[in-house]
């Protein structure tokens, strides 16, 4: 055969291999099944039978072997080809796809930024590149309105195996989106000399960080914030803008840890059962709502931070007081009542005894009936 033809399907098995990013050796076995099955399948060969293709990587001939016996029928090459067109192709392609999700199985863990190309029921099919993403419902931010081709960042959360193969599954919602994001935005996070030591998110609305620094003289919560916020201003602006984000300074001690979760609450007394891992904070009456939060999210996303439960008090003591106070005043104010009643009885009994009012009252009406003179 001319040697520019066999370097034709040399250049075309390695393009193929090249831009599906698939082993060469891999496709040429692809090849090999393909027109095995249909050689079977034309000729009627039961699958008992031991039979082996061979194909010149170079000309790209193929010969059918039975106990090495080259039994290739006359005009194979012209049948093979045609019949198994389409099972190469689709070998190929099931190749392809193990290559992709053998990529994305490194990725997982990452942040890739992906657009998002239609809506399937409660799904949402992402454009990640090589290969779609799959954000189901609960992988989404509550209350965020996605769109067709908009462009967003997205977390590899994992690959997810289902009846129709393998899913690569994206997320907005995970925590680990705003980790990967604050190691994309922070040196310090990405070169290690600040860890994200712990997070609790409530996707939309808020997300809590605890943060250290493994390196003296650097600032933890700073260093995230960054100048003017510009930091953390950048990975709020990636979570939709809307959401809050509260950076905390980890600490050892559960009291200190606890109070300064509580933030933006401040001026907290902590009292700690570390066996049973209960706090109860006992916060200044200006600062019960900040610490307490909307539907009690604050103190819910405080308490999944420091994996304790925490129970919020007022310092003034009002809250249990108030009701008991209340009932005193009342008691004292009925009992001034009756004293008042009681002290006008005795005046009315001392200064007006019954005989002499009667007789000070027939008087005065004998007086009113004189005629008055003239």
């Amino acid at each position: 055969m001319p040697a520019t033809v066999r370097s034709e399907f040399a250049l075309a098995l390695n393009q193929v291999a090249n831009e599906r990013g698939i082993d060469p050796e891999i496709v040429l076995e692809t090849i090999k099944a393909a027109i095995l099955a249909a050689y079977r399948k034309d000729y009627g060969i039961e699958e008992i039978e031991e039979l082996e293709i061979t194909i010149d990587p170079q000309s790209g001939e193929a010969k059918v072997y039975k106990d090495k016996k080259d039994i290739t029928p006359a005009g194979f090459g012209r049948i093979a080809a045609q019949t198994a067109k389409q099972v190469i192709l689709q070998r190929i392609r099931e190749a392809e796809k193990k290559a992709i999700i053998a990529d994305y199985s490194t990725k997982v863990g990452t942040i890739v930024n992906g657009m998002i190309l239609r809506f399937d029921g409660p799904n949402i099919i992402v454009d990640i590149g090589r290969a779609e993403g799959v954000m189901p419902p609960q992988e989404q931010i509550p209350n965020e309105k996605y769109r067709l081709n908009q462009r967003l960042s997205f977390y590899i959360e994992s690959i997810r195996q289902t009846m129709r193969g393998n899913e690569i599954i994206v997320s907005r919602a995970s925590k680990g989106l705003v980790s990967a994001l604050f190691k994309r935005e922070v040196p310090e996070v990405n070169n290690g000399a600040v860890v994200l030591r712990v997070i609790a998110r409530e996707a939309g609305n808020r997300t809590k960080i605890a943060v250290a620094s493994t390196q003296s003289g650097v600032d933890p919560v700073g260093s995230c914030v960054g100048q003017k916020g510009v930091r953390v201003q950048a990975v709020i602006n990636e979570l939709g803008g809307a959401e809050k984000v509260d950076i905390i300074q980890w600490s050892d001690d559960p009291k200190i840890f606890i109070s300064q979760s509580l933030a933006p609450a401040k001026d907290i007394e902590i009292i700690v059962n570390e066996k049973n891992k209960l706090a109860e904070a006992l916060v200044p009456d200006d600062q019960l709502s900040l610490a307490i939060g909307k539907d009690g999210q604050n103190v819910r996303l405080a308490a999944k931070l420091t994996d304790y439960k925490i129970d919020i008090k007022p310092k003034s003591g009002k809250a249990k007081t108030e009701p008991e106070e209340t009932g005193t005043k009342e008691k004292v104010e009925k009992n001034s009542t009756r004293e008042v009643k009681s002290s006008k009885r005795d005046d009315l009994s001392v200064s007006d005894d019954p005989k002499q009012a009667k007789a000070k009252e027939s008087k005065a009406k004998k007086e009113s009936e004189k005629p008055k003179e003239a």
